[in-house]
Order: structure tokens, then sequence, then C-alpha cells
């Protein structure tokens, strides 16, 4: 072989630098369409559903920024049409405070390997808990109006009994209208027409019926195994962990090592950083190694920070900087990705934006800055928002940072209170 060949095939078996692999999560979850299947409506969706299953994803961005992520032309209706035909479930995991909370998606053939029948994940165990799950599991799908008369509680108590249910992962609905008034209580409340308040309307039934207790633990340890590896690609044990996965790393890294010893996976050292412990489907390592170099084209997307997309403050660890306030998977929180490398973070509040001078490297500061101004103006006028204002870049004032320029460049104007984007601005 010739010297450059030899060279080729040493880089080849090289461990890839972690921007790579985050350009893999990218195109595998399908965000980077340009590296994805061009796939359009229900059957895109579907196919999220597929790649997206058991992760825990708050239900604030869920629909407006994480399905449109992925589904073009993504509506509301589209995921109602699957729950209410039964194709796909949701479950709720947890509450993140008054008005949100973390919520998985199932296909429902699925559901019965991928979720546990053995029950609540919350403290919910007083009599009135206890009178709806006896409603359900009698009566089976039920109206709130049942539940409630069954339970003969308060109607607010009733209520709120109901949704600690569906955030102990026990009840669900056929649609997804109850959990976006929960979500978004005021915008829901003028719109209500009925006695029954939207956050309680549709078909309310016990996540456990469509659940059997004849699978067994390492039936569904495989089968979460199997879904990790359908969502990243290459699976690594900080992403595990950022699943929380039951019985973390330790639990799960047997069952990989049993697949990997029968043939159906590779396992091997392929991201640097990230452990000798790295398992990866068919496929997977080839494209990891055709991403290895940047596009030639920037590619930029605008995400959740709590996306599954999202590799920073999960697989990855978040880029190091100096003094000041440090990033977070929070929900409301977003990214910019610049070709895999984290560009920007923008806190939940929208008023504050870190940067990080990592992702210059390869392409230059003035490139980076630029597509984050432009990634950050193309929210607006996105699933309502009307504006954006910036107070406060790398702890400075907006107007006085070193993006501000850029920024304005993008269609961002000076304010007292920083910089502001309006919508048709």
């Amino acid at each position: 072989l010739s010297q450059r060949s030899l060279a080729r095939l040493r880089h080849d078996v090289e461990p890839a630098p972690p921007d790579t692999y985050a350009r893999l999560v990218l195109a595998w979850q399908g965000v980077d369409r340009a590296e994805a299947a061009p796939l359009h409506g229900a059957e895109a969706l579907r196919a999220v559903v597929d790649n997206l299953q058991g992760a825990a994803i708050p239900a604030s961005v869920l629909e407006s920024q994480v399905l449109p992520a992925r589904v073009p032309e993504y509506r509301q209706g589209m995921l109602d049409e699957l729950t209410a035909s039964g194709a796909v479930l949701w479950v709720g995991r947890e509450p993140l405070g008054p008005s949100d909370g973390r919520v998985s998606l199932y296909r429902a053939d699925h559901v019965d390997y991928l979720l546990s029948a053995s029950g609540s994940t919350g403290d919910v165990d007083t009599p009135l808990h206890a009178k709806i799950r006896q409603c359900l599991g009698t009566r089976g799908a039920s109206f709130f109006p049942q539940i409630q008369a069954a339970a003969g509680g308060f109607f607010r108590e009733t209520l709120e009994a109901l949704w600690d249910l569906v955030w102990a992962g026990e009840v669900t609905n056929d649609t997804l209208r109850p959990l976006r008034a929960f979500i978004h209580p005021g915008a829901h409340r003028r719109a209500r027409t009925t006695d029954v308040p939207p956050e309680a309307s549709g078909r309310w039934s016990l996540v456990r019926n469509y659940v059997s207790q004849d699978r067994s633990p390492e039936e569904r340890q495989a089968a979460l195994a199997r879904s990790l590896l359908d969502r990243y690609g290459i699976v690594v044990r900080e992403a595990a962990h950022a699943e929380s996965v039951p019985g973390g790393w330790a639990a799960l890294y047997p069952v990989l090592r049993t697949m990997e010893e029968a043939g159906r996976i590779r396992r091997g050292y392929f991201v640097e950083g990230l452990g000798a412990a790295q398992f990866a489907v068919a496929g997977a390592v080839d494209r990891l190694r055709a991403l290895r170099e940047p596009p030639e084209a920037p590619r930029t997307f605008l995400l959740a920070a709590t996306d599954p997309a999202n590799p920073y403050g999960a697989a990855l660890p978040w880029p190091e900087r100096e003094g000041g306030r440090k990033p977070a998977r929070m929900a409301g929180a977003v990214v910019v990705l610049v070709d895999g490398l984290l560009a920007a973070w923008m806190a939940r509040n929208e008023r504050q934006l870190l940067t990080f001078t990592e992702a210059a490297r390869p392409r230059g500061a003035a490139i980076v800055t630029r597509e984050t101004a432009i990634a950050l103006a193309a929210s607006v006028g996105v699933k309502g928002r009307r504006a954006l204002l910036i107070g406060e870049v790398d702890g400075e004032p907006a107007g006085d940072s070193w993006v501000a320029d850029a920024l304005c460049q993008a269609g961002f104007i000076r304010t007292s209170r920083g910089l502001l984007k309006r919508l048709g601005g």
C-alpha cells in the first residue's frame, strides 16, 4: 500500500472527535435532513416516534421544537391522529413545576417491552388516587365526568389527583389535547366551550392495560438497549446515564455485550473521550467516518437544549467556559449547533445568551457568529413566537457584546433592554 493509503486507513480507524459524533446524532435522528431519508407527513412522524421511543422530553418543547425539527411542516393534529388510533401512546415521566412535565412516546406494539408493569413511579397513594385507579381499572377508558362521579371528590381535587397519576406514569389519554392545556392553561381556558376543562378532556386509561406481565426483565433490558441503539447509532455510557436507564450502565452493559457476542452490534472505541466501552449498530461506524470532515457549507441547527439530538450535557460534556453561568439541559433553553459544535446556549427566559469559542475553530468566528445570529433571528415567527429579546451575552449587555453587529445584521435592533427581533421586523 502507498503511504497515502496507509495514512487514510489509520485515519479511518482512529476514534472520531466529539463534534463528528454530534453530526452523526443529528443525522441519525433525522434533524439534519440533508443526511436523512426524505420522509414526510404521517410516515415521517411514525419514523420519529420509532427513534424517540422512551426518551423523556419536556411536554412544553415536544410539539413546539422537538417534533418540528424532524418532521417537515409538523402540526399538532398529526400526533393526535396516531394516539387516537391506538398506534402511539404517550406516558408521563415526571412533573417539571406547576405547568410542565417530561413525557415519552411509544409505539403501541413496542410499549409492552419498553415499559415496566410494576406500576407507579411517584408518591400517589391517597384514597382519591386509589378510587381513580379503581374506576379506570373497572370501567376501562373513561371521560373525566365518569371519573369524577366514581371518585366522589371535589372537582379540582379529582383533576389534580388525575394529573398526579399522569406524571407518575400510571394514566394516559387518547389525545394530547389535555397535555397541551396543562402546559398552556391560559390560552386553552379562554377557548373553553364545554363544562369539562381542556386539561380534563379526552378519554383516560391506565397505562398498565397496555403492558403485559409476561415480559421478563431480560427481554425489557434488551428492548431498551435496542431503543437506545436506534436513537443514537452508537451508545456510550454517558448517553445511558443521561437517559436515566434503570440500573444505569451496569445493567445495560451485559445486554450490549451479549448482542455484540451474537454479532448483532459492534464494540469499539469509536468516539474519543467517551470511554472504551462503546457499542454501534451496523452502518453507524461507517456513517461516523463519512461525517468526519464537516460539509463545505455550514450546517446550523437551533434545538431545544433537552432535545435528544443535542448531545451536549448528555453524551458529550458541555464545553469549558471561563467563569460566569454554565449551560444546562433545562426545559425552554435552546442551543445552536454549527457543524456539530456547540456555538451558543440561550436560557429559558430568552434574556441570557452564552457563546462558545471552540465552535469558531474550524470555520472562523465571523462565520459561526453569523450562523448563530441567523438561527436566532429565524426562530422568531416559529410556533407563535412573536419576538425575541436578548438582554445579555456572556454576562455583558447584549448591545455592547462582540456578537451585537452580527445580530443586528440578522434583523435585531438595539433597545434600552437589549437586542430585539420582532416578527416581520
